[in-house]
Order: structure tokens, then C-alpha cells, then sequence
């Protein structure tokens, strides 16, 4: 099948998520070094943060870091995202990618809170706060704290989160409940696994990474919690007798 008949077959939930997405992606890349602002109010910061909005929640899951970023988060939507929109309904699947998506940001917001507690006792509440106000306006400029103690502080209170990675555990979490026993070929290692094993091996390696802190800029409880959101989603579709797909 022809790239052009494949994209006009999918489902509309899963092609217009890949859309904005993508033209999201384009925009910023076209932006360049004005992409700046984008990230300031399109981002995800943490609550206290000067630049956080609740709008972010939402917005944070169609910005992406670069190339690779989308790349892989695309080509898993386009794999396993319709799938779960013919077995879920096109209505039903976007309330579940976004509340996947909303899901994980609460659960990085969490992430943020606990990161920051060690420090806390280091300073008076006033002074805490001032240490973010001004570091969101040295973020601003690409600038940090010298000291290593603010600069980690700021980076944390002022850093941004970004993708749709959070939304896009949550489908492979979904495709796992519901198809269990498909067997998908990875690419590493190269190999048919089942679904469900796929999914398991998600979590753990996600939750290890998460916990070791040995995952760089990725934010692993985000995908934690996308797919947790996903989880107690289904259950709750399977208890209340509304869940119509296979799981």
C-alpha cells in the first residue's frame, strides 16, 4: 500500500493527532531561535514556575525536542494509534489520548514536587520563591545560576517538559490491554514478542531508568504516568460495562 492510501485510510482521531503534531514540529523548526517563546507558553513548567499555565497540560504534548523525538513518537501513534481508535471509536479515543496525555503531566508535575522538597529546607519560603522568579527570567535568556545548588534548583523549577510521549505510552499500554497476544517484531532485539510482554518491558525499563535518575533529559515518570492514566481508564471503561473492545 502506497504511503498516500495509508494515510488516507487511517482513522481521523489518529490522522489529525500526526497533523498537528507535525505542523507543531515544522512551525518550531521554522521558528528557530524564536522557538523560545513557544516553549515559554506552550511547555509544561512546573506549577510554581512564573510561566506556568494550565493550558500547558494540554499544549505540552504537541511540542517536541527535536528530529528523533517526533520521529519515534509518530511512528508509534501511526503503528499501534489506529488500532485502538477502531477497537475504542474515534470519540472515546481521543478522550483517552488526551486524559493519557493530561495523565502524565500531573504525574511530572509530582515528579517536579518531590525533586524539589530536598531543597526547601535550605531556604525560607520567600526566598525560595525568589530563587524561581528570577531564575525563570535567567531561563528566558538561556542564562543559569552559577551556583550549582540555584542553577539545579532553577532547573527543575524553570525547566520544561515537552512531547507527546506521555499520550503515546498510554496507546502501547492500550494495545497490551486489548491485544495481548498480538505478537509485534522488535527492532531490538530482533524479535517477535506479545504485546503484553512488550508493555511490561516498557514499564520496567522506564521504571528503572526513572529511578536510577540514568535517563538524561527524559522524563521517565511522565511515560510512567501516561500509561497509568491509561491503565485506570480501562479499568474503570471494563468496570462501569461501557468498554465495548477486546480486552
Amino acid at each position: 500500500m502506497a504511503v498516500g492510501q495509508y494515510f488516507r485510510g487511517m482513522p481521523p482521531v489518529t490522522k489529525n493527532l500526526l497533523i498537528i503534531n507535525l505542523l507543531v514540529f515544522v512551525v518550531s523548526v521554522v521558528a528557530g531561535d524564536r522557538a523560545a517563546v513557544l516553549d515559554r507558553y506552550l511547555a509544561l513548567h512546573y506549577v510554581v514556575s512564573p510561566d506556568f499555565n494550565a493550558g500547558q497540560l494540554l499544549t505540552y504534548m504537541f511540542m517536541h525536542a527535536g528530529f528523533t523525538h517526533i520521529l519515534f513518537n509518530m511512528f508509534t501513534l501511526v503503528m499501534f494509534g489506529p488500532m485502538i481508535e477502531y477497537s475504542l471509536g474515534s470519540r472515546r479515543f481521543l478522550f483517552y489520548y488526551i486524559s493519557c496525555g493530561v495523565g502524565a503531566a500531573l504525574v511530572q508535575e509530582g515528579v517536579y514536587y518531590i525533586a524539589l522538597m530536598k531543597y526547601q529546607s535550605m531556604f525560607s519560603p520567600q526566598e525560595f520563591q525568589d530563587i524561581i522568579t528570577e531564575g525563570a527570567k535567567a531561563m528566558r535568556k538561556g542564562m543559569n545560576f552559577v551556583d550549582p545548588t540555584l542553577a539545579s534548583i532553577n532547573t527543575l523549577a524553570n525547566g520544561v517538559t515537552v512531547g507527546a510521549s506521555g499520550a503515546i505510552y498510554g496507546v502501547l499500554l492500550a494495545y497490551g490491554m486489548l491485544f495481548p497476544n498480538h505478537q509485534i517484531f522488535l527492532m531490538i532485539p530482533p524479535m517477535p514478542v506479545k504485546a503484553k510482554w512488550m508493555v511490561i518491558g516498557f514499564v520496567a525499563v522506564e521504571l528503572f531508568l526513572g529511578l536510577t535518575d540514568r535517563g538524561g533529559n527524559v522524563a521517565h515518570f511522565c511515560h510512567l504516568g501516561g500509561m497509568l492514566a491509561g491503565f485506570l481508564i480501562i479499568l474503570y471503561w471494563k468496570k462501569k460495562g461501557t468498554f465495548n473492545g477486546y480486552y
